[in-house]
Order: structure tokens, then sequence, then C-alpha cells
């Protein structure tokens, strides 16, 4: 094993989160594991948004890895996608893995049985080339989302929460 890949597996493989890149659109933060010397993903409904990266089989992909401790970038290495057919031996190896890391799923009984039909399983192999990273802030807008930010607090609840202990 290269020194170069050996940065790119115990880098991926620490980090929680993987930003990655395909042919189009911006990169998006992804959750993965790293599994039998790649990291795998899962997308679709009710999953993370692949398929706004437009991923293809054989395609390519950029992946930056961010470091656990202080979030910034670490390295940035090309992948090739391989699109895992649902119930394969890869897929069942590659999802058991995922099944470990996927919280709070709404249908934890039957998560193998949704991605089989409703999602994809990736397999981001390195292509064994790094990208430099950049010298300057990679700052951007961030992507249109339906998901929504809480409501300020309530002026009145931290009066009520101090109210809650003194009975107690």
């Amino acid at each position: 094993m290269t020194m170069t890949q050996a940065l790119i597996e115990e880098a991926t493989k620490k980090s929680g989160l993987i930003w990655v890149q395909g042919p189009a659109g911006p990169s998006r933060a992804l959750w993965h594991v790293w599994h039998d010397g790649a990291a795998h993903i899962v997308g679709g409904p009710g999953e993370q948004p692949v398929d706004a990266l437009a991923l293809t089989d054989g395609g390519p992909a950029t992946v930056t890895v961010r470091s656990k401790d202080k979030g910034g970038r670490l390295v940035t290495w090309t992948a090739t996608v391989s699109e895992l057919p649902p119930r394969g031996e890869a897929w069942t190896a590659a999802v058991a893995e995922l099944k470990g890391k996927r919280l709070n799923a709404p249908d934890a009984e039957r998560l193998e049985d949704r991605w089989a039909q409703e999602c994809r399983v990736l397999r981001l192999a390195p292509s064994g080339a790094t990208v430099d990273l950049p010298s300057g802030s990679l700052t951007a807008v961030p992507l249109p989302t339906p998901a929504t930010t809480r409501h300020p607090m309530p002026a009145a609840l931290p009066k009520l929460l101090r109210r809650g202990r003194k009975g107690r």
C-alpha cells in the first residue's frame, strides 16, 4: 500500500462525513462507511440526496475528507463510482456495515428491504490520485433544502424551566 492510499483510507475511515462531488453540481456532505477498500454511501427516498450529484456507474467523483477533530480538509481524492446491484454479495456486505451507521432510521426493521427497492448503494473506490488542496476559502451559499430551522426560543421558557427545578 502506498503512502497516498494509506492516507486516503485512514482519513476516510475516521471521518464521519465526506464531501462528494459528481460530474454535475456542487459537492454534498454525505455519511458513509469504509468497507472493502472503498467508501460506501446510500441514497434515495428517505436517505441522502445522491441523485442530485449525477453519480453514474463507472463514472467519476471527487471526495473531500475532513478532519474529525478540527473539521478542516485533510485530503481530496478521485474515485470511480460503482452502483452495487441490490441483494448481490457486495451489496449485502456493504449494507450490513451501513446499517450500523444509519442513525434514527424510521423503519429499522425493514431497512434492507427499503434500500433494495427504493435506494442506491454506491461504492466510491479510490483511483489512487489525490487533488491538491486549494489555498483559499471554498465558502459557498448553502444549497436549497426543504429542511427548516427552529423558531427562536420563547422568552418565557427560561423562567418556566427554572420554576420547574425549584419544585423538586
